[in-house]
This record gives C-alpha cells, sequence and structure tokens, in this order.
C-alpha cells in the first residue's frame, strides 16, 4: 500500500503530469483498500480469514505486475485500484478475525495485528530504494508483485479460524451493556465512527502521503523522504503497540481521542520546522502521535457491537478511515498545485483532525460511553 506513495515522484516524472494527477493512483489504491474492507469483511466472517488472504495475495500480485506494464496514469490508477482490494485483506478482516480471540486483551492484540502494515511501510521503502533509483518504478512494482504472491499465500495457509465456545455469547454480553450505557444504536455508533474517521485521516494522510514529494521539493531528494516515511511508520508500530496496552485500561474511545489530540499537536510542528534533521525529529513525532489511531476504532466496534457482525462493522469504520486517506491524500496535492506549497495543506488536515475531535469528545460527553466497557 506504500509502494505508490514511494514512487510518486517518479511516477509524476515518467507520465508528465502534476502533483494532483500523479495522485490519483494513490487515490485508486485506497478506495480499493476502503472498498476491500467492507467486502472481505463480510467475506471473512462467511468463510474465514484463510481464503480471504490467498484471494488478496493473487490480486496483489496480479495488479502490481499489471501495473508495471501501464501506459498512462488512467490506466495505473484503475490497475491500483485492485491492489488496494487486495491489500484489505491483512488489514480490517484480519483485525476482526484475530479480535474473536480475545476479551481481556483484545487491545494489545488487534494492535499488534494492526502493525503489519506500518511495519512494512517501514522496511520496503528503505530495501527497494536502490531498486527504484537504478531500474525505476516499474522494475519496483514487478518486484513486490512476486514478493506478495511468494510471502503471503504460505502464512495464509498456515492461519486457522476457529471462534472459541462461549467467546461470541460473552463478547455480545459486554457489547450490550457498553452500547446501552452510551445510549446510540449499533447504525448511529458506527455512522459517528465513520464521520470521525475520515476527520482523522485526511489529516493523517498529509505527512504519509506527500513527505516523499515534501523532501524532493525542498531540495533533500526521494531517499530521503522515503527514510522520513520509514521512520515515520516505525514510530506508528511503537504507537499501536502502547495504544493497544492503553486501551485496555483505557477502553477504546479515550484511546482514540488521546491518538487525535496528539495527532493534530504533531502537524503542527511541520508549520515551522523545515530543516532536514527537524524534518526527521517532526517526522518521528508524527508517527509516534497517530499509530494507534485506526486500531482505536476496531476495539471500539467490538467493545460495543456484537461480535457476530465484527467483520462487516469494522470493515465499514475502516473503509470510512481509508476513504479519507483517499480524499486527504487528494486535497493536499490538489492544495499544492493551487498554492505552489504545502503550507496550507498542513492547516487543511489540522482543521480536520479538530473535526474528529470533537466528534469522539462528543461520544465520550454521552453518560459512560468514553468508559471501558464491562469485562465480560
Amino acid at each position: 500500500m506504500w509502494a505508490i506513495i514511494i514512487t510518486l515522484p517518479a511516477v509524476q516524472a515518467d507520465f508528465g503530469i502534476d502533483r494532483g494527477g500523479a495522485s490519483l493512483p494513490y487515490v485508486a489504491t485506497m478506495l480499493g483498500f476502503a472498498l476491500g474492507n467492507l467486502v472481505l469483511g463480510r467475506a471473512v466472517d462467511r468463510f474465514g480469514i484463510v481464503p480471504v488472504l490467498i484471494g488478496a495475495a493473487l490480486s496483489l500480485g496480479a495488479g502490481f505486475a499489471l501495473s508495471a506494464l501501464a501506459p498512462s496514469v488512467v490506466v495505473l490508477s484503475l490497475l491500483q485500484f485492485a491492489v488496494g482490494l487486495g491489500t484489505a485483506a491483512s488489514f480490517g478482516p484480519l483485525i476482526a478475525d484475530i479480535s474473536h480471540w480475545f476479551l481481556r486483551r483484545r487491545g494489545i492484540a488487534v494492535s499488534i495485528a494492526a502493525s503489519g502494515n506500518y511495519l512494512s511501510g517501514a522496511i520496503w521503502p528503505v530495501v527497494l530504494s536502490p531498486l527504484l533509483a537504478s531500474q525505476g518504478w516499474r522494475a519496483v512494482f514487478l518486484a513486490l508483485a512476486g514478493i506478495a504472491v511468494a510471502g503471503m499465500i504460505p502464512l495464509a495457509l498456515m492461519l486457522k479460524r476457529r471462534l472459541p465456545e462461549g467467546a461470541s455469547v460473552a463478547a455480545d454480553t459486554a457489547a450490550a451493556l457498553a452500547r446501552s450505557a452510551s445510549g446510540l444504536s449499533p447504525r448511529a455508533l458506527s455512522g459517528l465512527l465513520a464521520i470521525a474517521g475520515i476527520g482523522c485521516c485526511v489529516a493523517m494522510s498529509m505527512p504519509q502521503v506527500h513527505i516523499v514529494a515534501y523532501c524532493v521539493d525542498l531540495g533533500y531528494g526521494p531517499a530521503v523522504g522515503a527514510e522520513m516515511l520509514s521512520l515515520m511508520l516505525l514510530g506508528g508500530v511503537a504507537s499501536r503497540i502502547v495504544s493497544g496496552l492503553i486501551a485496555d485500561r483505557l477502553g477504546g474511545v479515550r484511546t482514540l481521542l488521546l491518538g487525535s489530540v496528539l495527532q493534530m499537536l504533531a502537524l503542527f510542528f511541520y508549520l515551522p520546522f523545515d530543516g532536514l534533521v527537524s524534518l526527521y525529529v517532526v517526522s518521528l513525532v508524527f508517527g509516534l502521535a497517530q499509530g494507534g489511531i485506526v486500531p482505536a476504532y476496531a476495539i471500539i466496534v467490538r467493545e460495543y457491537l456484537p461480535a457476530r457482525e465484527a467483520g462487516a462493522r469494522v470493515g465499514f469504520v475502516i473503509m470510512a478511515t481509508l476513504i479519507g486517506m483517499a480524499l486527504g491524500g487528494w486535497m493536499s496535492g490538489w492544495i499544492y498545485d493551487v498554492t505552489g506549497s504545502y503550507h496550507l495543506a498542513f492547516i487543511n488536515g489540522i482543521v480536520w483532525n479538530a473535526a474528529n475531535i470533537v466528534i469522539m469528545l462528543a461520544i465520550l460527553a454521552r453518560g459512560r460511553a468514553g468508559a471501558a466497557p464491562l469485562p465480560a
């Protein structure tokens, strides 16, 4: 899912397009990722995680291989939609599947599972940067096609899905108690979480999507931008693990609110600092701030909504967050094209982040909605 970000400047140069146009394949990837979380989440509820992951690996392999042959940015964008679909299987659907196995330690379990895509974002940009520099972005995509198929299918075959006896009933009892205390229906809570997810992820996408291009504009080069993205995502891995531990003590709502406030503060730091060393530091701070936000949505869903709907509900909320990532990635590119800098793009992210905080405070204010649900 990070490949198109790392290769954005190269894709822009290859096709001779502006920054907004070069962001379209990323938007398509996120839209496919968003839809895949919803559709594949439902599939996991019905068929289990193993066939879903195998199908996803094949989708990734085909999508990346054909993308390497794309003659235009339009074709590349369409193919990246398939890549996004495949990527989704190892996020929301996998999180929903692992959440069935834990009650007391669900927060840390979900956070560990959700850390995989951030860990990949910390590793692969560094590993593939020499190939990008020497052979171009198309060679990178061909390499990823092989890596996805060869790596994911054997790992998927090692997984099995078995819901422990009685766990579903216990989880549903705890969720019903928490939902009753909040006074929110399942549909209302899902809707609020979806809107909040769009807000936080429009903000989150600004540094994540455009940090490489931002570094190119500042004269530091794409390799430095890739290193900053890796540092940001490595910080996100640590943030997700810590946030999981916090969620087990404070509940999902308070954990999400804490992460959202810290993310907005980190975004403010990008406004005055654009030196090389300071950008490395700010990128790490941003990663440490925002990593636990998206997994917290899944934790909230599992705390307040029925276990039998976990795949569909988690998929729906995660889909909303990814729509926010896609929207924010495009908006930041468009703002850059209009203004000639990323300054207003950072401010735009801060405003959307503030909207997320307001929604989460509203949920927290409804009785005991922000408290950790009673243990089953």
